[in-house]
């Protein structure tokens, strides 16, 4: 049984307004007890890697599992991942870079003025330092990812196999951030107190309200009759609608210059759509490529490696690296839907 879309329907509220509304709202209630998990036992750099992306990134994970149980297209899943991830690091990190620049030396100065300095807590400049070598790391791993994504797909699709070797991968970067944060915790003696998993719970509940919301506005969107808003482009606006709670998170942290957890939310979200999504996916039933694939992982390949440079040699994003970006991002389209 599925009660909430009965009781919206009784309302008489059923439309695609009240299920986008639905969509952005659940977002904005796990993005609020998200910036909770601060307090809670997280630091920035470990919720923007290890806690943020997978809210940020839930919609595509139901969006698998929805795919698989209507035995839709698997192809649609590559689309709406490639989608995702490219426009994470091209179109979501470019707008607020113009706007504000992503500058990570603004992440340790915020830290300092809106919390006391715990006692063997690191000084400022080594928090910044370690910050940027998470960030590098995370960005080499989504190198790492869509490299053996591409060479996989090579013969034109990803099969079972190809699969259990991206969900594998997936798992052994998961246990080692998992790792991470509790060395970090243990090291600040720091522990999960009992708020943390009641906005656990909290963020469960959003997750039902993505679900409904997700699996609704694909039933609307496979029943169009023609035209751009049709299952034709399933995959394309699949992957727009679930950047949405992306761009909002970066915005939101950019805002308070806190472009630690901007940027490494976007780079994280981008490993739960590669591998682990399009792993999951292929292990159900192969995944035929689409002709924009290469282009694709191109571009997603040399928007980290120019991320990489700005966070090692720029300490951030400048601005006027936001154009670059966005034009980036319009070839991308363009390879993609013409």
């Amino acid at each position: 049984m599925n009660p909430l879309p009965d009781i919206i329907d009784g309302a008489g509220l059923t439309s695609v307004w009240t299920y986008l509304a639905l969509f952005l709202l659940a977002s904005l209630l796990m993005i609020w007890r998200l910036e909770a998990l601060l307090k809670h036992g997280l630091e920035g750099t470990a919720l923007g890697t290890l806690v943020m992306p997978y809210c940020s990134g839930l919609g595509n994970l139901i969006f698998v599992a929805i795919i698989a149980a209507r035995k839709a297209p698997g192809q649609e899943v590559l689309t709406n991942c490639l989608v995702n991830n490219v426009t994470n690091l091209t179109l979501v990190l470019g707008l607020p870079a113009l706007v504000w620049g992503l500058d990570l030396s603004d992440a340790g100065k915020a830290k300092k003025t809106s919390a006391k300095k715990s006692a063997g807590a690191p000084a400022p400049d080594t928090t910044q330092q370690l910050n940027r070598l998470s960030l590098l790391l995370t960005l080499a791993a989504g190198l790492f990812f869509s490299g053996v994504t591409w060479v996989l797909g090579a013969d034109g699709k990803l099969d079972a196999s190809d699969g259990v070797v991206l969900v594998a991968l997936f798992l052994f970067w998961q246990c080692f951030q998992v790792f991470d944060v509790l060395k970090h915790n243990v090291r600040q003696r720091r522990t999960f107190g009992p708020l943390f998993y009641l906005d656990a719970l909290v963020v469960l509940l959003g997750a039902y309200a993505l679900y409904v919301s997700i699996d609704w506005l694909v039933t609307w969107l496979t029943g169009q009759p023609g035209g751009f808003v049709s299952a034709e482009h399933l995959g394309w606006l699949s992957g727009w609608l679930m950047v949405l709670p992306n761009a909002l998170i970066a915005f939101y942290y950019a805002a308070r210059r806190r472009a630690d957890i901007a940027y490494a939310s976007q780079i994280g979200d981008g490993h739960i759509c590669i591998p682990l999504c399009v792993g999951l996916s292929a292990l159900i039933a192969p995944l035929p490529v689409p002709k924009f694939f290469e282009t694709g992982l191109a571009i997603l390949i040399g928007a980290a490696v120019v991320h990489a440079l700005c966070v090692l040699f720029a300490r951030g994003l400048p601005r006027w690296m936001g154009w670059p970006l966005l034009a980036a991002y319009a070839w991308f389209v363009g390879a993609g839907l013409m």
